[in-house]
């Protein structure tokens, strides 16, 4: 969101998920052991999260490294593509025998298992500047692994610098994962204008070595509504990438709800295979912007509203 904008809601939560994220551009890793790469079974992140308000920007690296990869409650199934552009819409499973506390429902009367998180002995990272140098120790708390006594810089690297994460070995051989470190992520324009007929063309300063790192688009506006849907981009670091008025239009045909947003993503991705699955070396950053829609005032609450509307559950004065 724009720095400073207040307290409404974000459309998501961004930053400092252990297996989230957007994809990128990939590097190899080493790893003991071949498994389904398509599986993703855990994720170390390092995520530049700017400056909001009062805040500092700051830099947060979490990892986790589980049995399986982690089920998903609601499935976006992909429609209508333009360009790296496409249409999802959110489908929620149902299971007829309730999957109960340990597993969830990822397809029609399928149920899969929570994961659980595993040790993979000591974790070294390096090439993230910190406190405590360039390399410093993760230590697995509660499951996932996190600098203790450590504060990572911001930013924390060298665009196009090598970053790397490697284990000793524990529940699983000892693997390492390297990416390239990518800069902070410039908007071109803080304004995005959504109208029917109408692309939405997204600006930002170009990484300097496009293949090093990609751009991920998300556009929700009907979040606070329960979502109906979102186009999702995917498209090289170049500095611009546009959604067409087609795509735009269906979306939203599909609702729309209070501070509709937009998300976009720069990130470069390592990867190591181990038995499992596929775990990752995410270095990302999102960064977050309310989308102005004609017609469309948001609200937390009826002082938000003109006189005569009130703030609906959606959060948009009716």
């Amino acid at each position: 969101m724009t720095p400073g904008s207040g307290g409404a809601p974000p459309a998501s939560g961004t930053g400092g998920s252990a297996t989230g994220g957007a994809g990128g551009s990939t590097t190899g890793g080493t790893a003991g052991a071949a498994g389904n790469p398509n599986a993703i079974v855990g994720s170390f992140n390092v995520t530049l999260v700017e400056a909001m308000g009062a805040t500092a920007a700051q830099t947060k690296v979490i990892g986790v490294v589980r049995d399986g990869p982690q089920p998903e409650a609601v499935i976006y199934v992909k429609g209508t593509a333009d360009g790296g552009c496409a249409l999802y819409i959110p489908h929620v499973p149902f299971c007829s025998t309730p999957c109960g506390g340990t597993a969830a429902c990822v397809a029609d009367d399928t149920c899969q298992a929570y994961p659980v998180a595993k040790d993979v002995g000591t974790v070294t990272m390096l090439g993230v500047a910190s406190s405590n140098g360039s390399t410093f120790m993760l230590t697995q708390v509660g499951g996932s692994y996190s600098p203790v006594g450590v504060t990572p810089s911001y930013p924390p690297f060298a665009e196009g610098g090598i970053v790397s994460v490697s284990t000793s070995g524990g529940a699983y051989a000892p693997f390492s994962i390297q990416a390239k470190g990518t800069a902070p992520l410039v908007l071109g324009s803080d304004t995005f204008n959504l109208q029917r007929g109408q692309p939405l063309t997204v600006t930002w300063t170009a990484a300097g070595s496009a293949a090093d790192s990609t751009i991920h688009v998300k556009l929700d506006v009907s979040h606070h509504g329960g979502t109906k849907g979102q186009i999702l981009c995917d498209g090289a670091d170049t500095g611009s990438l546009t959604i067409s008025a087609t795509l735009v239009g269906m979306l939203m045909d599909l609702g729309v709800s209070g501070y509709p947003s937009i998300i976009v993503t720069r990130s470069s991705v390592g990867s190591a295979t181990i038995p499992p699955g596929q775990v990752r070396l995410l270095l990302s950053q999102d960064v977050e912007r309310y989308v102005q829609i004609p017609g469309l005032m948001s609200c937390l609450s009826d002082a938000d509203c003109p006189t005569g509307k009130t703030c609906q559950k959606d959060l948009q004065c009716q």
